[in-house]
């Protein structure tokens, strides 16, 4: 009875974004919630009414049109004096309280205001993997020796992480498939063996202009748009030609690219995205997981979020503050907080957000882009308020992320229990995914022709979220 209640057009979204765009939600006739709005009953109305007592649009708009006019250094100097402020209040607490520190600029930030307000070392966690490109945990315990915090670390093994695989539907109230669901829910319960609050660096890169997919995409897009759509869709269809094995095998002979992860794969989804007749077409295509969910989903036509209708305030934006602007009404509170929150309280941990006190927000947008991306680099006013506390040597380095190698598991130790959730006449007796496209995507992955990890564990998570309803 309560699968009749699944709406179709919200596991399109869900298979593009690894989560479901509020107010959408995967069951029909429910709508989530909004940040930053207040839903009232009332006896004597009993129609709900919905008011909205702060908006991330209004801020955006109202921090374009009145940019900060200070010098470069005033606003390092209030950026430290507002999360320094935040941090205090959020680490008001009459239980035992820590930190997540990867190592990275944001939790290294808030760690660092953290430590310079006590007069104990504060307690910090982070969590390792063996695969060097999976791990941070040797960054983290640099930054904490020289911050001088009481440092756990905790090296976890393939097991320790596929083992969580099971329990993360019931954490999750929907569908949801960002993988660093698994290692968030590990250092959450690491975290829950010394404390029972932690605070976490989120919101920085949204803020601060982190993500190097924003210029990534202005950069790509400024050469795209030179050229008529025709000509850009005639390279698409030539690049297909050859499959994304070919292309590794092709890069093999040249210096400069064969040190490439997954190229062939990165150059297909490239492909996708050649006929985008905007930057903001291109963002969403690049952001996608899968370039069209519905050709997946039977039945099922995806809806207008936040990120496709046209809202005339993201007009007034330049390219990548209309990125930035669309990841903080959507990304942010959808993927990267549902992630935290869940996986924190799943431990029975709470989790705190210092970053996104609204008047560390209202502040970011008020900055000029000059100030968040410089020279190249970005984050730059936080990371000029960090270098205060921890030495440039520590920090500067590669954006890593908080991955898993889900594409390895699903070949080796996952294999066996994915298969079970995809099998074809499993899937046509469920009757919401078209078995073939999906089984092709399986066959492709398995024989290494493809890395289609991040499209099969959108599909795996929703259907181990399906079994565990059907249980219920």
């Amino acid at each position: 009875q309560r699968q009749m209640c699944i709406r179709d057009s919200a596991i399109s979204l869900f298979l593009r974004h690894n989560y479901i765009p509020s107010p959408h939600s995967i069951y029909k006739g429910i709508s989530k919630l909004q940040p930053g709005n207040l839903l009232i009953v009332s006896i004597d109305h009993p129609k709900p009414k919905i008011i909205s007592y702060w908006s991330a649009q209004n801020i955006v708009m109202s921090g374009i049109n009145n940019q900060f006019n200070g010098s470069p250094e005033e606003a390092v100097d209030e950026l430290e004096r507002l999360t320094m402020e935040s941090v205090k209040q959020q680490m008001i607490s009459d239980v035992p309280l820590g930190a997540f520190l990867s190592g990275g600029v944001d939790s290294s930030a808030i760690v660092s205001a953290m430590q310079a307000q006590s007069t104990r070392p504060i307690k910090t966690f982070t969590i390792g993997f063996n695969e060097g490109k999976y791990n941070e945990a040797t960054h983290a315990k640099a930054v904490a020796k020289h911050l001088g915090t009481e440092h756990t670390e905790l090296y976890v093994t393939h097991d320790d992480a596929i083992n969580i695989i099971p329990k993360l539907p019931s954490l999750y109230c929907e569908p949801f498939s960002d993988s660093s669901q698994i290692p968030t829910f590990l250092v959450s319960q690491l975290a829950k063996k010394h404390v029972t609050v932690s605070l976490s660096g989120d919101g920085g890169d949204e803020l601060f202009c982190g993500y190097n997919r924003y210029q990534m995409t202005n950069n790509l897009w400024k050469k795209l748009s030179i050229f008529h759509p025709k000509l850009r869709t005639l390279l698409a269809k030539s690049i297909l030609l050859f499959s994304p094995k070919d292309w590794d095998n092709i890069i093999r002979y040249i210096p400069k690219l064969n040190n490439l992860n997954n190229f062939g794969d990165k150059l297909h989804k490239g492909a996708g995205v050649l006929d985008s007749r905007s930057v903001n077409e291109l963002y969403i295509g690049l952001v996608s997981h899968s370039r069209n969910p519905s050709d997946l989903v039977i039945n099922s036509v995806e809806p207008k979020t936040l990120l496709t209708e046209n809202s005339p305030y993201l007009d007034q934006l330049d390219d990548v503050q209309r990125m930035m602007a669309l990841d903080l009404v959507s990304y942010l509170p959808d993927d990267i907080l549902v992630k935290v929150d869940r996986a924190s309280m799943g431990a029975s941990l709470e989790s705190r957000v210092p970053f996104l006190d609204h008047r560390i927000v209202e502040f970011a947008w008020k900055l000029p882009m000059s100030m968040k991306i410089n020279n190249d680099q970005s984050k730059w006013v936080l990371r000029q308020m960090l270098y205060k506390y921890v030495p440039k040597n520590l920090i500067e380095r590669p954006k890593m992320g908080f991955g898993v190698p889900i594409d390895n598991w699903l070949r080796g130790p996952l294999r066996e229990w994915a298969e079970g959730l995809l099998d074809e006449n499993r899937l046509k007796k469920e009757g919401y995914f078209h078995p073939k496209p999906i089984r092709a995507m399986w066959d492709a992955h398995q024989s290494g022709h493809r890395n289609m990890q991040y499209s099969l564990w959108n599909i795996l998570m929703f259907q181990a979220w399906l079994e565990e309803e059907s249980s219920n």
